[in-house]
């Protein structure tokens, strides 16, 4: 269902604790149909080859092998895990030892080798896990988390407080709270290793970064050997994780929300057929099964995506009884959500099953506040009141219980397994009770017809968490430009030009900013500390697009999306500058009464040495609009691969955009090649004087606007300012610009 961190949804409803009735005589049989959903976003980036978050490793750690492998000692219970490929195949890589993930390499480097960045970037994100159920389980993690909290959360400050010791103590900690409690009860190693507790030895470290691969490397082997002996099955998500109805076309979030602002039109059914395909595709080749079921992205459903699902073969799919509600056209009740249901137009079938929205949500939301034992009970109990009608009239009941697999757990005493077990034990020990799959569910209740779905998904029956907000609707117009860019240049000259390598670089990129898990995090019903983070990592994948196809990604991907609050400092122009463009400082007062504008270092993931601007100057010159860029890091490291846009625009004319790249050598101007040229030079800063002639016609003192950015190895790094233009008023004597 929704991403990762900062995992919200739904408040349970008060009829989730109506009074629960006494025990019913036996007339018929309760089907338990759990569905887990096993997903994280995809979180390497194509152009660099890192792992720009480390969520799918940490999950597989604590949550993808043990959900499964807790199921060994119930062996009559039976379920369904539904698994996004994109997931697997980063699973994959990292049991292979081949992932680049900078989160893991500053976990097992050494303690006395890491350097200042190092420090603060371990401090900074690796106390993202939930405070009263991951770090306050361990002792010396709590410590070390004070120490944090008494630093003010600051990464430059805090490092004074945290020496070798310390700093071991939370790379040993910050990992093994994500350990999963399956694992650790058989492994002799890893708990002597919790319960030593602190003051971790080098030693310590190199085996806790030996156990990480070996519990990943466990995940797929699990899946395979309990769907190989029939107690769990496998389905699928389409491959990204898109949510298909938008793809096919995006103007049908109107017809469940009818007044909202949507971006232009965006209509690739094509795109939906092929992630649903390759999901297929996916589960056969490294599953070694053909999955007869997909859970939608999102749960999210419309006719035309039921006829992509039937059409690639799929039995069954399945989504929220608020869907069905919406669909039916009244509350859907257990009499309504306890069966099956088989969907049909014009000769497309597909069986659908509807989660029961609130024992779902009261799992994911509600019981990790509950002792064990109590929500179990509460579970189960609520399950047999709302059965008793039609068992009373001996009717066969399919309860579907369908949520994520991973995200609820890290808010339950000991990864939820007690709540679990608790569960578990008391469906395998009541008569009255079976845990199915959903392709066994089928074959033994009949199903009702439904000539038609309603378009909407698991939230609220519609699409308003992924469509119709300002962040989301940008996020939608600039996958469409992309996506649009991709069809003219592949059916044009330039496009048989391109190598099957590039083609198939620019499709893939595509299909990952299709994804669902982006605009998740845009719009106001989420937050992540990790916002900065997807918002880049989503603009990289369509600028790799472009580049891919042998462009230049637009401007505008250089700018978040996501409006950030940023601490920085702006100081208009105050004064007519007179630079000496020698690409040196040559004297304070050079650029004395220039504008200033000091760029806040936003926290990110390590992509190797990243170069970004921390300081631009700027104002009006006689003869044109000066610019000085201080670079902050090694630009020199980076040779060739350096670019700046310069844009700068009055109301009354087009955008004159100037690019250069800088290297070791200097800087070498791209476009435009024009005259009068722009004057400039790179040493130790970059200073630019753009003439006036070129920006156009200026009149009656009409401001000048500018914004630049700042591309590395073709990606966007920086941008300023972040939203909108800062303001030059040009220099004019007698209505003529000097």
């Amino acid at each position: 269902m929704g991403s990762d961190q900062g995992y919200t949804g739904a408040t349970a409803s008060p009829e989730l604790f109506r009074p629960v009735v006494a025990r019913f005589p036996l007339m018929s049989h309760i089907n338990l149909c759990f569905v887990w959903h096993m997903h994280q976003p995809f979180y390497k980036d194509l152009a660099t080859g890192e792992y720009q978050l480390p969520w799918t490793r940490m999950h597989a750690l604590k949550d993808y092998y043990g959900m499964v492998k807790v199921l060994k000692d119930f062996p009559e219970v039976r379920q369904t895990f539904n698994l996004v490929p994109s997931m697997m195949i980063q699973i994959e890589e990292y049991a292979r030892g081949e992932a680049r993930d900078p989160f893991f390499r500053c976990a097992v480097k050494p303690a006395e080798d890491l350097s200042r960045e190092e420090q603060e970037f371990i401090l900074r994100y690796f106390f993202q896990a939930n405070p009263a159920r991951l770090i306050y389980r361990y002792p010396r993690y709590a410590e070390l988390y004070e120490a944090w909290i008494a630093a003010n959360r600051n990464p430059s400050h805090a490092r004074r407080f945290f020496a070798v010791p310390a700093m071991r103590d939370l790379q040993v900690l910050s990992q093994l709270a994500w350990f999963d409690e399956e694992y650790v009860e058989n492994d002799p190693e890893t708990r002597q290793l919790i319960a030593k507790g602190r003051d971790f030895s080098l030693d310590d470290q190199q085996l806790m970064a030996r156990k990480q691969i070996e519990i990943v490397g466990q995940v797929l082997p699990v899946y395979k050997e309990f769907a190989a002996r029939g107690q769990i099955e496998l389905s699928v998500t389409p491959y990204y994780h898109p949510i298909l109805p938008l793809l096919c076309d995006s103007s049908i979030a109107r017809i469940a929300s009818p007044h909202a602002a949507l971006p232009s039109r965006f209509a690739f059914p094509g795109d939906a057929q092929l992630q649903i395909q390759r999901a297929k595709e996916y589960a056969e080749k490294h599953l070694g099964v053909t999955p007869a079921g997909m859970w939608p992205s999102e749960g999210s459903v419309s006719d035309e995506v039921l006829t992509l699902a039937a059409g690639a073969g799929f039995r069954w799919t399945a989504t929220d009884n608020g869907v069905l509600a919406a669909t039916l056209g009244h509350v859907a009740g257990p009499k309504e959500t306890y069966q099956p249901y088989l969907w049909e137009q014009e000769g497309n079938r597909i069986h659908i099953i509807f989660r029961d929205h609130f024992l779902s949500d009261a799992i994911g939301f509600v019981y990790s506040m509950m002792d064990a034992s109590s929500a179990a009970r509460h579970f189960l109990e609520s399950i047999r009141a709302n059965c008793r009608p039609m068992l009373g009239g001996g009717r066969e009941v399919l309860v579907p219980i369908i949520l994520d697999g991973e995200n609820a757990w890290e808010y339950y005493d000991r990864n939820g397994r007690p709540f679990l077990r608790e569960v578990y034990r008391m469906v395998q020990e009541d008569p009255q009770l079976s845990a199915l799959t959903v392709s066994e569910a089928l074959d033994r209740l009949p199903s009702s017809k439904l000539p038609r779905i309603f378009p909407g998904s698991w939230i609220n029956a519609n699409f308003d968490v992924w469509i119709g907000a300002e962040e989301d609707n940008r996020a939608w117009e600039y996958l469409l430009r992309a996506r649009q860019t991709y069809e003219q240049v592949i059916h044009s000259a330039a496009g048989e030009r391109l190598s099957e390598a590039q083609r198939e670089l620019a499709l893939e990129e595509l299909l990952i900013a299709e994804g669902s898990d982006w605009c998740w995090w845009y719009g106001p019903e989420h937050h992540s500390e990790n916002r900065v983070e997807f918002d880049r990592l989503f603009r990289d994948h369509l600028s790799q697009v472009y580049r891919a196809l042998g462009l230049a990604p637009p401007d505008e991907l250089s700018r978040p999306i996501a409006k950030l609050v940023r601490d920085v400092f702006h100081e208009p122009p105050s004064a007519v500058l007179k630079p000496t463009i020698d690409g040196e400082v040559t004297s304070y007062f050079e650029w004395m009464g220039a504008g200033l504008y000091t760029v806040d270092r936003r926290s990110g993931a390590m992509h190797g040495k990243r170069i970004a601007l921390q300081e631009v100057h700027y104002g009006p010159a006689k003869d044109g609009v000066a610019v000085r860029l201080d670079l902050d890091g090694e630009a020199g490291a980076a040779v060739g691969s350096i670019e700046i846009q310069l844009t700068l625009q009055v109301a009354s004319s087009e955008p004159a955009a100037f690019r250069f790249r800088l290297s070791n050598a200097g800087a070498e101007l791209l476009s435009p090649q024009s005259d009068p040229a722009a004057v400039f030079q790179f040493r130790r800063v970059f200073e630019v004087l753009a003439p006036y002639s070129a920006i156009g016609p200026l009149a009656g003192g009409e401001p000048i606007r500018l914004k630049l950015s700042l591309w590395l190895d073709g990606l966007p790094v920086d941008a300023v300012p972040a939203e909108g233009w800062l303001t030059i008023q040009p220099v004019i004597d007698a209505g003529n610009v000097r």
